[in-house]
């Protein structure tokens, strides 16, 4: 049922563990002047306070708009079935997996909720939980800070650096360094893919300068040896193409393959083919790959 409720009386604990975003915020201040708020806040009716769960942006805009009545459906009395109704029904309420993640994190650490009680409660396997369970642990407390508050781009986070850290050892130290760097100047995914393959391949130069917030030199560098490729033949830009794309879909495969959201029979059939044929070429492919590598050191 939906009420209309005054927007002081919300605890905001679980604020931290929902994403910002000042280009989605705007968006949905316009829409809220213009047509209200169409969507009930959703939160937990304790006996001491109502806290608030799902609705942070609406709840945002309306305070800036000077709304001071929202509408507002409970999702019970008890706060960590509260949480878990959320996740449960998340895909309607588009939580993303970092959101889960945190909230999951939030069960075990307060709540002294098992991997087991969740995966239950929630309705998902336990190799799900522990995903998410995994990816907060990975997690240092500025990292976290940065992608939550919309500082660094959750996509450069998850599809280019967290695959790049797992394939090479980087440690929390250096993340922290890097992200601490970068966050907060509203550089592009591809720019911060950039930045961090100089980063943590390049010169120690070139770490130096990035480290000393001189980026846009760093980026300059790094985006000047790109140009340069254009001075090679029309089949050594292929080649190049061909291994920038390699390196690519190498880390996304590596990172997607323990998904366990990938369960269908039908999609274990096509793959197991697939596969199958990736590892009949891999010694060769590996071979290749170590030949060609010393021999453009070389150079």
């Amino acid at each position: 049922m939906v009420d209309e409720v005054e927007i002081s009386s919300f605890d905001l604990r679980y604020e931290g563990c929902r994403m910002r975003s000042a280009g989605a915020e705007k968006a949905l201040m316009l829409s809220i002047l213009d047509k209200g708020i169409r969507d009930p806040l959703c939160g937990i009716d304790t006996k001491q306070c109502r806290i608030l769960l799902d609705g942070f942006k609406r709840y945002r805009c309306a305070n800036k708009l000077g709304i001071g009545i929202v509408p507002y459906c409970s999702l019970g009395s008890d706060e960590a079935f509260g949480i878990i109704e959320l996740i449960r029904i998340s895909n309607a309420k588009s939580l993303s997996i970092l959101e889960q993640a945190k909230l999951i994190d939030e069960l075990k650490r307060v709540h002294n909720m098992s991997v087991s009680e969740i995966a239950q409660l929630v309705d998902k396997s336990k190799g799900w939980v522990g995903m998410r369970v995994g990816m907060i642990g990975q997690m240092s407390p500025l990292v976290m800070r940065k992608l939550f508050s919309g500082q660094f781009p959750v996509y450069a986070y998850m599809y280019s650096l967290r695959p790049f850290i797992r394939m090479n050892g980087i440690n929390k130290k250096e993340i922290d360094e890097f992200v601490g760097s970068v966050a907060g100047k509203n550089f592009s995914v591809r720019d911060i893919e950039l930045l961090a393959h100089g980063y943590f391949k390049g010169s120690d130069q070139l770490r130096a300068q990035i480290k000393s917030a001189n980026i846009s030199w760093a980026l300059s560098r790094l985006k000047d040896s790109a140009v340069k490729a254009a001075d090679c033949t029309k089949l050594e830009q292929q080649m190049l193409s061909d291994l920038e794309v390699t390196q690519k879909y190498m880390h996304r495969v590596t990172y997607k393959s323990l998904d366990k959201r990938l369960k269908n029979n039908t999609f274990f059939a096509q793959a197991n083919l697939l596969t199958g044929g990736i590892l009949r070429q891999l010694d060769a492919f590996t071979q290749a790959i170590r030949q060609f590598h010393d021999r453009s050191g070389q150079a």
